[in-house]
Formats: structure tokens, C-alpha cells, sequence
């Protein structure tokens, strides 16, 4: 009889086919023969502890692993050691590719115990962990990552460093270890650019999507200890620190940002963000009309220069820079020309860049044969990071619930929102055919709209969202309007600015680059706003019961020193009357702009009190009941404060003037049926104060018609707003159809 001796050699292939394939008991066995006829060839030991390890025998894995170590010396030890890691390291790699990751961090936990100080090892389980949602900051702690990162010999890839912190911050940004690994790649880190990318993309999602200004606020400190795009980090750093209430540093940062740029059209931006910073503070009266003066010379000398040369993020930078304008002043008949023609300098930017890069996108897809029928069923598409709780959704949820969807097909284009709310989904994504969410204004979004083949894109932010500049401007509906989020962006590829006849004087076609489509009674309307409990008592601020309550109910980008001065002319001529400020804004140097104007006018301080904003916009609505009358904002009057005061019963006087931003309120009122407390100059806004303050039956008349309007106003009557909105798309569709 003849036996076949299977060579060593064969018995380790044999082995490794079985490894791979799972049966690891057979493989085992074979490493074993492979043992008996090479002894000294340590990889078939290495390899079978590597078989009893992946049948869950891990004491006999690392009993065989100490016996072929045993009979060694040091550097013998040293070369089987990294021999066996290599093995390990294999396997690992191969259990991350299937994937198989739980028995991948197994591994690599067997080869953090041989070699606790391998970098590029720690860093794979803290992605593993991260990938099973086993991480913890605990479990970080344990791995002593980063006390070996900060030694002076450590040895990492940094483009698995990068990796790491990448994963990090995907699923944990808010932990303590990303902030301290992120801390630790900066010696390590070859290519910083990419890191700081990495993380300031993780702080502006924090900022913008997720809401959490703090998070955003450290991301960004880290981001400057890169020393690279300081300006850059420095631009969103500004804003982050204001919407965490930093503003001191929110000041500082926007002027260091200001002082560090070259270009022209960089410090149009840089300047625009110091004017934000200083307004949204409130209180900085003399560098707040610096900055303002500034911003107007410095946008004019950039219209003059007219650059076609503007890249697409400038552009869309630019396209906001006039914000602040009806802030500061009245006069539309100026800055709206300047708006239009920034915009107008822009878009040629942007569509320049567009030509270049997404022609596809400019040009509507070959016409069917419905697709320009007056009778078609129109498709309509709603652009906006607001479709939220936030002012613009608030409003506009009313439209979307009394749309007819025999006649129009719904599309909503969610921007910034990675996560979908109770309230985005109840008032937005169900009442709608098709609803998308984009993180960022970019070319997705446009594909998307032009795959739709919209008829009419409605644009619900304007120049509140730099990014609409780039996506209105690609002209990818053949009907583009703005409507409710701000004033018109002045942007050439919009056809219509919806208002009403109330919102903007007869004159204003002559400013806008627009053409203003006038609803029959009111651009905006709503059924009502939920109202919770209030937790604002008298007795709370110590004001007596028989006293009146003037209320102000807007953040610091709207308190102008010439309004807030009639407000205390109005408080010294009321008797026993008092003034409640409310809204966000630093709330020192807020008390001290106020405290200013009061002592000008011989106001005691005492008779001013300085509120917090409510958390819970019901309890806001509730709250607004303390006030026997709310003063308004001007030349900047409030628009969806004014709506809930409405509501809630309470009377308003507000000052009408010529710009869209100064005749909210008036629009309101008149569309609600109440002429009390509208005043066309200073005097007849300080006479009204004054009456109201003091003539308590006027006021309940106008509380009992404002709650008799429940029941006939069309500012409360949205089935009605929503038919005539309705039947103003038809119109510009026929329009439109007509010129083609």
C-alpha cells in the first residue's frame, strides 16, 4: 500500500481556503499537520490561533500563540510578533471588506492586547466601535489614544487619522473625543486643508441643520488651530458665535475676519457680517452706522467695477450683503436699485460658472405635447430652509394644507434639514406629492427640480439663504416668484414678487427688477396659532396691577435708536405705564442702548424690563396677553409677531412707510379691519402710543374687533388666501404660455 504525504506547503493552502470559507475547525486542523511537519515556519502557528480565535477559543488562541513565541529570543520575538500582527492585520482588513465588522473589532482587539500602543490599530477600533454604536467616551478614554498621538515618536497614517475624525464627526460630533482627537491630528495631520474641510463642514451642519450653535462654536476654535482658511473659518466662526449668543466674540471675530481681506468682494461680505454681528447684539449705535456707511460705499465701488471674473461661492456671498439696508432706513426708491443690481451682478457670475460646468441644467427638457397646455395640471415647486418652526413655516403650512390637488401637483424642496420634524412632516412633507431634503444649495438640487419639470418654483427665502442666488439664477422653471420670506432678491431670472395691495405703495414697479403680482386682499394668511399657558405674571416684574404694559416684541436687527426714542416719549407721557423688551440680542449692551435713549428722554430705567425669549412659541403667544398694547418696530416693523398680536386680541401701533419691510403690519391690520394705532409719521406713532396707553375702552373696542375678525378678516381665512394665491399660478401660467 502507498501513502501520500501532503507537503506543508499544501496542507497551508488547504487551510487558508477553509479559513476563508468558514470552517474553521477543518483549517485548524490542518495548520496543526502543517505544525508537525515545519516546527520552526512560525506562520502556520500564527495562523492557527488565528482558526481558534474565529471559533470564539480565545484562550487556546493565545496559548498557542505564547508557545511558538516561547522558545524565541528578543529580536526573534520582535520579527514573530510583527509577524503575527500582519496576520491579524490581514484577516482584519478582509472582515472589514465582506463586512464582517463585529469579528473585525474582535481582531483588532486581540491585537491591541499584543501591541497596546499601535496607533493606526486604536484608530480602526474606534471606527469599528463607532460603525457597531459601540462608542462611548469612556471606551475612547480606555484606548489612550490620545496621550499616544501627543508623544513625540508616534508613528500614524494620517490619512486613517483623517478617516477616523471623519467618522467621528459623522456620528459623533458632539462627543468630547472628537473634539480631542481633532485636537491631537493637528501635528499629525499632512494636508490640514483636509481636516479643516472635514470639520468645518461638520460646524456648519451643526449651526445650520441640527441647531446646536455651541457644538458649532468649538468645531470652528478647532478649525482655527489648523492655521489654514483662517478667513474662511473665521466667516462662519462670526455667525456661529452669534447664534450661540456669544456676541462679544461674535464682534471680534467678524472684524479680525474684515481686516484680513483683500479682495473687494470679499470685504463686501466680511463687512456685511460685522454689520450682523453689531445689530444682532443690539446696543452698538455708532458702529453699527459705520459699519452701514462702510457697506454702502464699498458695494457701490463694486457695482462700478462690475467683475465678471466672481466665483460662485462670492457671488452667492455678495448676493445677501445688502441685507441690513431697510434696517437702518425708508427708502426703497435707493436701495432696492442697489439690490437689483447686485443681484443682477451676480447672476451673471453664477450663470457664467453654470454655462461652464452644468449646461444641461439651463435648458428645459424638450417640450411634450401637454407641456405648455393651459389647462395642465401645474406643478408647483416650494424652495426653503425654513419649512419649519420658523416664521416662514409657521405661515405658509396653511397653503399647503388647502391646496388643491386635483389642479396643482405639490413638490417641496427641503434645504438644511437633516432630519424631518413632527411639524415639517405634519404641515410640509404630508401635505405635499413629493418632498425632498438637501444639505446645501448645489446642483442636486437643481437636477432634481429639472427632473421634475416644474412649472412654477416659488422661492420662500430671497436673500435670507445665500445658496438661492446659485439656484434661482440656473432659471430651471420657466415661472420663478418670491414669496413671503423677505423683500424680493432682485434677481433677473425671477418673473414675480407676490404681494397685495397694501405691502407695497402704487409706486413701487419704478425700484423693483420684478414683476409685483398684487394678490386681491393680502399676501399672507393664516387660520391661527397654537397658544399654550402663560408664565409671565405681573407680580413676576414687579409691575403694579393697575398699570399699562407696552410691549416690544423684536430681536436686536430691528431696534433702531429713532423708534425706540419715540417709545419713551410715549412712556413719559403715560403715567404709571411700563415697557417690556423682548427678543434676542445681547441683554447688556441692549439694557444700556435702552437705558440711554430713557435717560435722553427723562425715562426712569425702572420703568423698563428686559425679557427673555420663550422657549416654547405657544407660551410666546400666551405671554403676549401681559401687554395692554405692543409698540412696533421701524423702518423694520415685525411681520409674524405682528400676526400673533393680532391673535391674541392685543392692540398695535406701528409706523407705515414706503418699503415692503415697513408695511407688514400695515397690511395686517388693514386686512383685519382695524385704522387704530396706524400712524404715517413719528408724531401721529407717538399720538397713538399715547391714546391707547391711556384710553382703556378703545382698547377693548379694538381687542373685541380684532377677535370679531376671527370670523370675516381674509388675514384669518386661508381656504380663501389659498384659492387666490391658486388662481394667481394659473394666471402667470396663461402668461407665460402666451408670450411663448
Amino acid at each position: 500500500m502507498t501513502f501520500t504525504t501532503v507537503s506543508a506547503n499544501d496542507l497551508q493552502q488547504q487551510a487558508f481556503q477553509h479559513l476563508n470559507n468558514g470552517d474553521y475547525e477543518q483549517a485548524a486542523h490542518l495548520y496543526e499537520q502543517a505544525i508537525e511537519q515545519e516546527p520552526e515556519n512560525k506562520s502556520h502557528v500564527w495562523h492557527l490561533g488565528l482558526a481558534l480565535l474565529l471559533q470564539g477559543q480565545e484562550a487556546e488562541a493565545q496559548t498557542a500563540w505564547w508557545l511558538g513565541m516561547a522558545d524565541g529570543e528578543p529580536e526573534q520575538i520582535d520579527q514573530w510578533t510583527t509577524d503575527l500582527l500582519q496576520v491579524l492585520q490581514t484577516e482584519a482588513e478582509r472582515r472589514e471588506q465582506l463586512p464582517d465588522h463585529p469579528v473585525a473589532w474582535a481582531i483588532r482587539q486581540h491585537m491591541r492586547e499584543i501591541a497596546p500602543q499601535t496607533i493606526n490599530n486604536l484608530l480602526k477600533i474606534v471606527q469599528l466601535s463607532l460603525t457597531l454604536t459601540t462608542f462611548s467616551d469612556e471606551m475612547f478614554d480606555e484606548l489612550e489614544l490620545i496621550e499616544l498621538l501627543q508623544a513625540k515618536d508616534a508613528v500614524v497614517d494620517p490619512e486613517l487619522l483623517l478617516q477616523t475624525l471623519q467618522t467621528l464627526l459623522e456620528h459623533a460630533a458632539h462627543s468630547p473625543s472628537t473634539l480631542a482627537l481633532g485636537e491631537a491630528s493637528i501635528e499629525h495631520a499632512h494636508n490640514r486643508a483636509r481636516f479643516v474641510d472635514a470639520i468645518l463642514r461638520t460646524a456648519i451642519e451643526a449651526a445650520h441643520g441640527y441647531l446646536n450653535p455651541d457644538l458649532a462654536c468649538l468645531l470652528g476654535e478647532l478649525c482655527l488651530r489648523f492655521e489654514v482658511f483662517e478667513v474662511e473659518v473665521m466667516r462662519h466662526l462670526s455667525t456661529f458665535y452669534q447664534n450661540a449668543h456669544q456676541y462679544t466674540k461674535a464682534i471680534e471675530t467678524a472684524q479680525a475676519c474684515y481686516e484680513l481681506t483683500e479682495t473687494l468682494a470679499d470685504r463686501v461680505y466680511a463687512n456685511h457680517l460685522v454689520l450682523k454681528c453689531l445689530m444682532g447684539a443690539s446696543g452698538y449705535l455708532a458702529e453699527s452706522r459705520v459699519a452701514i456707511e462702510r457697506q454702502e460705499e464699498l458695494v457701490r465701488s463694486l457695482l462700478k467695477s462690475a467683475p465678471d471674473d466672481i466665483d460662485a461661492v462670492s457671488a452667492c456671498r455678495l448676493f445677501i450683503s445688502t441685507f441690513f439696508f431697510p434696517y437702518f432706513k425708508d427708502d426703497p426708491a435707493t436701495s432696492r436699485p442697489i439690490q437689483n443690481q447686485l443681484s443682477s451682478l451676480c447672476q451673471s457670475n453664477i450663470q457664467r460658472i453654470q454655462a461652464e460646468t452644468t449646461p444641461e441644467l439651463l435648458q428645459r427638457s424638450p417640450a411634450k405635447s401637454n407641456q405648455f397646455s393651459p389647462t395642465k395640471k401645474l406643478k408647483i415647486g416650494y424652495l426653503s430652509h425654513c419649512l419649519k418652526r420658523h416664521s416662514v413655516g409657521w405661515i405658509s403650512r396653511w397653503l399647503f394644507q388647502h391646496h388643491n390637488r386635483e389642479r396643482f401637483q405639490i413638490h417641496t424642496y427641503l434645504i438644511n434639514q437633516p432630519t424631518i420634524s413632527a411639524f415639517t412632516q405634519q404641515w410640509f412633507v404630508d401635505q405635499s406629492d413629493h418632498t425632498y431634503g438637501f444639505m446645501g444649495c448645489n446642483n442636486t438640487i437643481l437636477e432634481r427640480i429639472h427632473q421634475d419639470e416644474i412649472d412654477i418654483l416659488i422661492d420662500l427665502d430671497s436673500v435670507t439663504l445665500d445658496g438661492m442666488c446659485e439656484l434661482l439664477s440656473a432659471k430651471v422653471a420657466p415661472i420663478q416668484a418670491t414669496w413671503l420670506g423677505w423683500d424680493a432678491s432682485g434677481l433677473p431670472a425671477v418673473d414675480y414678487f407676490i404681494a397685495d395691495p397694501y405691502v407695497l405703495p402704487e409706486a413701487a414697479q419704478d425700484y423693483y427688477s420684478e414683476t409685483i403680482w398684487r394678490l386681491p386682499q393680502t399676501y399672507v394668511a393664516v387660520d391661527g396659532f397654537e397658544v399654550g399657558i402663560p408664565n409671565l405674571r405681573r407680580e413676576q416684574l414687579n409691575i403694579p396691577s393697575d398699570a399699562i404694559i407696552y410691549l416690544v416684541v423684536q430681536g436686536g436687527y430691528k431696534r433702531h435708536p429713532e423708534n425706540v426714542r419715540l417709545q419713551m416719549k410715549i412712556l413719559r407721557d403715560v403715567p404709571n405705564s411700563y415697557l417690556l423688551i423682548k427678543g434676542g440680542a445681547d441683554q447688556e449692551s441692549s439694557k444700556r442702548f435702552y437705558e440711554q435713549i430713557a435717560e435722553e428722554e427723562g425715562v426712569a430705567s425702572d420703568r423698563l424690563r428686559f425679557l427673555s425669549w420663550a422657549v416654547d412659541e405657544a407660551v410666546h403667544r400666551a405671554n403676549l396677553g401681559i401687554a395692554d398694547v405692543v409698540l412696533d418696530t421701524f423702518p423694520y416693523n415685525g411681520a409674524t409677531t405682528t400676526l400673533e398680536t393680532l391673535w391674541m386680541g392685543v392692540p398695535l401701533v406701528t409706523q407705515v412707510g414706503q418699503q415692503f419691510a415697513a408695511r407688514n403690519s400695515y397690511t395686517m391690520m388693514m386686512n383685519v379691519g382695524v385704522t387704530e394705532g396706524i400712524a404715517w409719521s413719528s408724531d401721529e406713532y407717538v399720538e397713538w402710543g399715547i391714546r391707547l396707553g391711556q384710553d382703556a375702552t378703545l382698547r377693548q373696542q379694538i381687542s373685541w374687533k380684532l377677535r370679531q375678525s376671527r370670523q370675516t378678516s381674509p388675514l384669518w381665512n386661508t381656504k380663501q388666501f389659498a384659492h387666490e394665491m391658486e388662481a394667481a399660478y394659473e394666471q402667470m401660467w396663461l402668461k407665460f404660455i402666451e408670450s411663448k
